[in-house]
């Protein structure tokens, strides 16, 4: 690889990864503070942001189409023009009466749009990257949607903060962060428009309606048909399902003050503590777990790994019982919760890889995604409900208590020896 072509890569691979992860970030994170912000319960704020999970769940029953018609390069800049769209729609709808319908249907429609983004975006870099060049560069495009989550959690979060110590006003401060988010992504399609490649496989495609339904019923049949593929869904359904819960309320607990169990944080500073150290956390966190994993391979690390995951969340049933008002203690427990999660989240990715291999390993990979996003949904939707009636603390307990399901199911998956380790040669 000439430093031309590594040059030529660097212009595009960056942004369109950075592009990919800020709109997840908007719809799964900035949507429940800027929702905490604006008074809505937990129960609102779970229920509601949690069915915005449903387009990454039945991303695979349109990415057949993303597949066979038009260009990738040309759905990938029309996708971003539509996620434009959808942020300017939510900034300009805060100020109506019913404020939060209509912004959830502009997130909704948002969500859609990023969805199939993704699917796009995944199947240009395949085109456009030799396989080798694809190994070689997988470790850029995680960064910069990690850096996107960075940007997303903390910047656009202690942004938001920021205007409204200015502003006076949430409503204000959450209309100029999407605003501004719109106005990015307007930037980020012209410039892809331009600097995107023209691969020779990524070319203009004829809908095949004769066989499209054909082919597109045999590629599920041929994942659902897998040997012991109940033990599989299950993993996937469960071995997020403490998180799924402790996810949607993490922000709320950040924000509400003493008085409701809360640990009364500013909204700026749960931009640092959260979105910046927290995810910064998070991220040397997944790499480690790679490398655990090339080191000794997903089955022998598994347990190391899925117990990462679950024994950090009692670090929220002590902040719950202490209350610290220390920043520099919260920040430093939120980072090793979250470098957990980091960590152990890795044996989940691998094990999608693991069973999605054969000759459908693409479309198996995005059935994989919709069923881990549908394991984050569903507990998701009825965790507010439970905190408002357990109270935070209580809480958090459960949340400890709900990863038994979790460790039984991955006592029953069956894993490659080899699987994930890397060669000794």
């Amino acid at each position: 690889m000439t430093a031309s072509d590594t040059g030529k890569l660097l212009r595009w691979i960056p942004t369109l990864y950075f592009a990919q992860g800020l709109p997840y970030v908007a719809v799964m994170t900035l949507s429940v503070v800027m929702y905490k912000n604006l008074a809505l319960s937990n129960t609102e704020i779970a229920l509601y942001t949690s069915w915005l999970y449903l387009p990454w769940v039945i991303k695979p029953l349109w990415a057949p189409l993303v597949d066979l018609v038009g260009s990738k390069r040309g759905w990938v800049v029309g996708t971003q023009l539509l996620v434009g769209g959808g942020l300017a729609a939510v900034g300009l709808l805060l100020p109506v009466t019913d404020f939060v319908r209509w912004t959830l249907v502009a997130f909704w429609l948002m969500a859609f749009s990023s969805a199939t983004h993704d699917i796009a975006a995944d199947g240009f870099y395949m085109l456009a990257l030799h396989p080798h060049q694809q190994a070689a560069y997988v470790g850029v495009r995680s960064t910069f949607y990690r850096l996107a989550m960075i940007a997303g959690q903390g910047g656009l979060v202690y942004l938001a903060g920021m205007l409204q110590a200015r502003s006076g006003s949430f409503f204000l401060a959450w209309q100029g962060v999407f605003l501004l988010m719109s106005a990015s992504f307007f930037v980020f399609a012209m410039y892809h428009r331009w600097i995107l490649p023209r691969p020779a496989g990524d070319t203009l495609q004829d809908w095949p309606l004769s066989s499209l339904g054909r082919d597109f019923i045999a590629v599920f049949s041929a994942f659902f048909k897998r040997p012991g593929i109940g033990v599989m869904l299950t993993f996937l359904l469960l071995y997020r399902f403490p998180e799924a819960q402790l996810l949607k309320l993490a922000v709320p607990f950040l924000l509400d003050p003493p008085s409701a169990g809360g640990l009364g944080l500013s909204t700026q500073e749960v931009g640092i503590v959260y979105g910046t150290v927290g995810v910064t956390a998070l991220t040397i966190g997944g790499i480690l777990g790679g490398l655990a994993i090339a080191r000794f391979g997903l089955r022998q690390a598994i347990w190391p790994l899925v117990l990462c995951v679950h024994l950090p969340n009692l670090i929220f049933v002590l902040l719950a019982f202490y209350l610290p008002v220390n920043l520099w203690l919260v920040g430093s427990a939120l980072a090793v919760e979250q470098f957990g999660y980091g960590f152990g989240f890795t044996a989940y990715m691998l094990y999608m890889i693991m069973i999605s291999r054969g000759p459908h390993q693409t479309a198996h990979y995005a059935i994989c995604t919709g069923f881990m996003a549908l394991g984050m949904m569903l507990p998701g939707m009825f965790s507010g409900w439970l905190q408002a009636q357990l109270g935070y603390l209580n809480f958090f307990i459960w949340v400890c208590a709900a990863a038994i399901p979790s460790l039984y199911v991955v006592s029953l998956v069956k894993i490659d020896a080899r699987f994930g380790k890397k060669d000794p040669g």
